[in-house]
């Protein structure tokens, strides 16, 4: 069971770290690529406020020098330059201090690199001309140098806070998903300790309405219809058992009395009582085969056109070469209907011995065509089945009369197998209270 439990952790610890790998892969990809991107607008911005800086700067120098000469310039600091070229010679006229050693920074037609490094060490200058008339070019400049630091600044916040958030969002999602699967792993255990032999208990449902509560739901409902199933089985085999004890015990005695006292019964009176027990046990046997076809899903149906008139009067000759009870065949029109032959045949037999058993003197049968197929009923005189009764009498070896019932040579499964035959037709089969008082059964079968 260990072995079991920590198999299952690791599972389940699975399914943890895919999810949160998976969740905070995908956000650190979008964080990641949001960062690049928003860095690079961030560059192209500052880069391009820097450039209309250096723009301004040419423009305002150029206004200095024609009112007033190159003379009118002022000093500027280190993190700006400027310079004046003459037009004709392209010789510097003038010059701030860090660019007064620098030759001619453009040409005469006023073309200038838009970066310049003047410095190894130093970072480079954004550089702009103003070459609007008069006899001068003024080179303006300002350093890259704050912006390379805010954009640098920015970056290392960026690498920081790309991962950190990740790491959030990947242990908010490990916890997040380990309280998840909480309830799943308890039902887990609940069911571990659950047995074939007891499906009694129950898994903890949440009913909290989400995936989590409707499993827990399904799953008790699955266990229920296994306890049932379970049920059910256990006592078909006990009452099969008990049914199957009962022609056995009677053929054991007869075959004891007439061997310690062969003068009691005659060969004939053994053969009689091994033919009829011997009959009994092929009918219970083949019952059971029945229903367990039928509950394993494999009654195969041999589809043919069956006249179910043909059938009831074969029944109706049948019981009145008994002579035991009178048979009324006034309601029985002609009707056809799809099915297999063989198994509709034995749901008149077992619906015409149950009446005749039950019936103080007459048996009523009867069927007519409609539209949707056709109507079978089968009716006694008899006492009748009580209301709380009616659905119950379909069940396995259930017998209202016990005693009764087994003197009649009835084992419990005749109307069981006439429900399950009806039903694999697309039918249904009822209990109702007859014209006479007596208990009438009524099929009803699609065309």
């Amino acid at each position: 069971m260990g072995d079991a439990s920590r198999g299952a952790a690791r599972r389940r610890a699975g399914i943890r770290v895919r999810i949160t790998t998976i969740a905070a892969s995908v956000v650190a990809l979008a964080l990641a690529l949001g960062a690049i991107g928003f860095w690079l607008i961030l560059r192209t911005g500052l880069y391009g406020q820097l450039d209309a800086a250096a723009v301004q700067d040419a423009v305002t120098f150029a206004e200095q020098v024609d009112n007033a000469g190159p003379e009118a310039l002022p000093d500027v600091d280190d993190d700006r330059f400027w310079q004046v070229i003459d037009r004709d010679s392209g010789a510097v006229v003038a010059a701030s201090d860090v660019a007064e050693d620098l030759g001619a920074i453009a040409d005469r037609d006023g073309n200038a690199p838009p970066l310049l490094r003047l410095d190894a060490d130093d970072p480079p200058f954004a550089v702009a001309v103003d070459a609007e008339g008069g006899d001068w070019l003024i080179v303006a400049g300002r350093s890259t140098g704050e912006v390379d630091a805010t954009l640098a600044t920015v970056g290392v916040l960026l690498a920081v806070s790309v991962p950190l958030v990740a790491g959030v969002v990947a242990l908010t999602t490990w916890f997040a998903v380990g309280r998840s699967l909480a309830p799943v792993e308890r039902m887990r255990r609940q069911v571990e300790r659950m047995s074939g032999s007891d499906l009694s208990l129950r898994v903890d449902e949440t009913h909290t309405g989400d995936e989590i509560g409707r499993l827990a739901h399904t799953m008790n409902g699955m266990l229920a219809r296994l306890q049932q199933s379970q049920a059910a089985q256990r006592r078909f085999i006990s009452d099969a058992s008990h049914e199957l004890k009962s022609p056995l015990a009677s053929l054991r005695q007869y075959a004891e009395v007439a061997r310690a006292h062969p003068e009691r019964i005659s060969p004939t009176e053994l053969s009689d009582a091994v033919l009829d027990e011997g009959a009994r046990l092929d009918r219970l046997v083949q019952g059971m085969l029945v229903l367990s076809r039928a509950d394993e899903g494999a009654l195969a149906l041999n589809v043919a056109d069956v006249d179910l008139d043909d059938l009831l009067l074969a029944e109706v000759q049948r019981l009145r070469a008994l002579g035991r009870i009178a048979v009324d065949a006034t309601a029985i029109d002609p009707a056809r209907v799809r099915g297999d032959l063989g198994l509709l045949r034995r749901v008149t037999r077992n619906l015409a011995d149950n009446a005749a058993r039950h019936a103080r003197s007459t048996v009523t049968l009867g069927v007519r065509q409609t539209e949707q197929g056709a109507v079978l009923t089968v009716e006694d005189d008899g006492s009748g089945i009580p209301p709380a009764e009616r659905d119950r009498i379909f069940e396995r070896f259930v017998r209202l009369d016990e005693a009764r019932a087994r003197d009649a040579g009835g084992s419990g499964l005749g109307l069981a197998i006439v429900r399950e035959i009806v039903r694999a037709h697309g039918g249904d089969v009822r209990a109702d209270a007859g014209a006479s008082g007596g208990a009438r059964f009524t099929v009803s079968l699609p065309a």
